[in-house]
């Protein structure tokens, strides 16, 4: 065994070093340091919207929405996963039904660092079109978002983080601080794909928005749903089928994806 160039100019042997008293217990840090593999990024959980026997919103050329938030997931994770920063999964491998509360529960259990919830609903009125960016709210800011979440939720239970072995009163301040922290880092990441879509695809006015969608309720991760557009509009759902577009709408989420770990790495320093 020797160690690279950069660490010496000679080899130096395992009965050298302990003839000359140097133990196993020096030797693992350095080594752990020049060989030790590089650490995993951070993990991001795309959630396709609906799957299996629940279609989504059906577009006005029979377009369905579950294969729509699909593909485009399928794509951002492709993006994703080639810039080499981030570990990528998604709540759904397959055209599947996952409940809502599950999607989030997978979340949870794999440690996802964010999780970002894609979707291109419908509305009554055809003329509406654009993207649109939600964050979790307990009242809506719009009665088109209440309506919209009410569409999209079908349990409304989720539980916060769990501080086994620590006082009720404790646990109950400690759940309190993340959830703060949890959706002001859940804003930041909803305006930085604000700021990223709207450079690239037309949006909803007023396209920030919240309320209380199931799916953007993990106490402890992150969360934004984002509306690619309205399957309810002809022009929308006529860009959402092709492929272009898509490989489109996946590239500025991306962008937004990689702001908001720069600003993280950026806080972590400062704080550092």
């Amino acid at each position: 065994m020797s160690f690279s160039p950069r660490l010496t100019s000679r080899p130096i042997h395992r009965r050298i070093l302990l003839g000359h008293g140097v133990g196993a217990s020096f030797l693992l840090p350095v080594l752990r340091r020049a060989y030790a593999a590089p650490a995993p990024g951070p993990l991001v959980m795309l959630d396709p919207g609906h799957g299996g026997k629940d279609p989504g919103a059906i577009g006005v050329s029979g377009t369905y929405e579950k294969h729509i938030a699909f593909a485009a997931a399928r794509e951002l994770q492709a993006q994703l996963t080639a810039s080499g920063r981030y570990r990528v999964e998604l709540t759904r491998q397959s055209d599947a039904f996952v409940r809502l509360e599950d999607r989030v529960a997978f979340a949870q259990s794999r440690g996802a660092a964010l999780f970002v919830s894609m979707h291109a609903d419908a509305l009554p009125d055809h003329e509406v079109r654009g993207a649109s960016v939600y964050t979790l709210a307990d009242t809506a800011s719009d009665q088109q978002t209440a309506d919209l979440a009410r569409r999209e939720n079908s349990v409304d239970r989720l539980g916060g983080p769990n501080f086994a072995g620590t006082p009720p009163d404790v646990a109950q301040i400690l759940s309190s601080l993340v959830r703060q922290e949890t959706r002001a880092a859940s804003t930041r990441l909803a305006h930085a794909m604000v700021g990223s879509l709207n450079h690239d695809i037309d949006m909803l006015q007023n396209p920030s928005r919240r309320a209380d969608f199931v799916v953007l309720k993990a106490a402890d991760i992150p969360s934004v749903l984002v509306e690619m557009g309205f399957m309810s509009n002809h022009q929308d759902e006529a860009a959402l089928r092709h492929r272009d577009y898509r490989v489109k709408v996946a590239g500025a989420m991306k962008r937004a994806v990689d702001h908001y770990f720069k600003n993280v790495h950026h806080m972590t320093h400062l704080s550092g």
